[in-house]
């Protein structure tokens, strides 16, 4: 009996050995939106993160080792995306963790990395409350107060409109924190909020809420949300006879955002992080690689996941280590890195300063307007 009890602790042993942090390879965790409403987004995301590893891998990995990717699907669920770190921090190992695209799913799940200091990286979650759940927990992209002032300036000073609109999510952190910062600096420009309505990520009927705001006679209406409800709305919009402009943020860049709008968005603005039309060399290495591996063009979630993962690359490399202290000090020193979405300085409270690109909906393609710096919303 005894040596039986011995067989079967050494299998035990054996066996948990075999789970948890791999030693051969730098494992590098993901989680997203790879079903339901928004899983064009984790889509995109995973694309350019796969292309970044793949380049790391050819240049000789990080630490002498290959780097791998373990992604899981959290269909767009908060609940489900906190499970998915718990998995890839305590069952999987991963030295980091890159995601979550919506703020509320990112904000659910960045206790369980900042409790394990594990560092993560978002690519995309742009509410500010983000990054105040602690030291480990970076953005590559700009915040909503930013993004949503980007706007609210380029509506005054650009298309110099005096009256708008606010259509919201009322479930949405993103929406909600998005919408804020557009009214602070639209009114503080000298503009009027004639009216503000809400709506839900379930509705698919949106034609009281617009009849509401049609009466007010806005000049513009600003649409703080993602593409699958903006695309109906701006149907239902033009239905109503409603012709003025609509405006909004990244939540709109998706591929599928004409499918159902088709030409109802057309002539209509959103901010964005990235441009597949920048003549950079930076951004046209990019394209060119992507649509090589793709054979598509990237849009600014892709562009996001890629620099998402080259600067945590960036990080575990000069830290000479994947040890989550080390990882993280060395994101906290990311200055000026030239990614695809522009020049990024993580700041003091671990999010990117870094320029908005204005694009207007002309046909199938997203043309670029004008670029808002931080330095203009002062």
């Amino acid at each position: 009996m005894r040596y039986w009890a011995l067989i079967c602790a050494l299998l035990v042993l054996v066996l948990f050995a075999g789970c948890g942090k791999k030693s051969d390879v730098v494992l590098i965790g993901e989680y997203g939106p790879f079903q339901g409403q928004i899983a064009d987004y984790g889509t995109s995301v995973h694309s350019g993160i796969m292309l970044a590893i793949e380049e790391i891998n050819a240049r000789g990995g990080l630490l002498g080792k290959k780097v791998e990717l373990e992604s899981e699907d959290d269909r767009g669920e908060a609940s489900e995306a906190r499970t998915a770190v718990e998995k890839l921090i305590t069952r999987d190992g991963v030295v980091a963790v890159i995601g979550e695209v919506a703020s509320t799913n990112t904000m659910t799940a960045a206790p369980v990395a900042q409790t394990n200091k594990v560092p993560m990286i978002t690519p995309a979650s742009t509410n500010p409350k983000v990054t105040d759940i602690g030291d480990y927990i970076f953005r590559i992209c700009f915040t909503d107060d930013f993004q949503g002032a980007a706007c609210a300036a380029f509506a005054a000073d650009n298309l110099k409109v005096k009256r708008a609109a606010i259509f919201r999510d009322v479930g949405s952190d993103y929406s909600k924190g998005f919408a804020a910062a557009f009214k602070k600096v639209f009114t503080k420009k000298g503009g009027v909020i004639v009216a503000e309505s809400t709506y839900t990520a379930s509705d698919s009927d949106f034609k009281s809420q617009l009849t509401t705001i049609r009466s007010k006679q806005p000049d513009i209406i600003f649409i703080p949300g993602y593409y699958e409800q903006v695309s109906q709305i701006a149907v239902q919009a033009r239905q109503l006879g409603i012709k003025v402009p609509l405006i909004g943020g990244d939540g709109w860049d998706a591929p599928s955002l004409l499918t159902t709008a088709g030409g109802a968005l057309e002539g209509c603005y959103f901010s964005n992080h990235f441009t597949p039309l920048d003549k950079s060399t930076t951004v046209s290495n990019f394209v060119k690689s992507y649509r090589a591996k793709y054979k598509k063009d990237p849009n600014a979630l892709a562009a996001l996941g890629y620099d998402a993962a080259w600067i945590l690359a960036e990080a575990i490399k000069r830290a000479g280590s994947t040890n989550g202290d080390a990882i993280r000090r060395e994101l906290s020193n990311i200055k000026d890195y030239p990614g695809v979405t522009g020049k990024i300085t993580i700041d003091s409270h671990r999010n990117a300063s870094k320029p908005a690109v204005i694009l207007q909906i002309k046909g199938k393609n997203f043309v670029p307007v004008a670029t808002i710096t931080p330095n203009q919303i002062k």
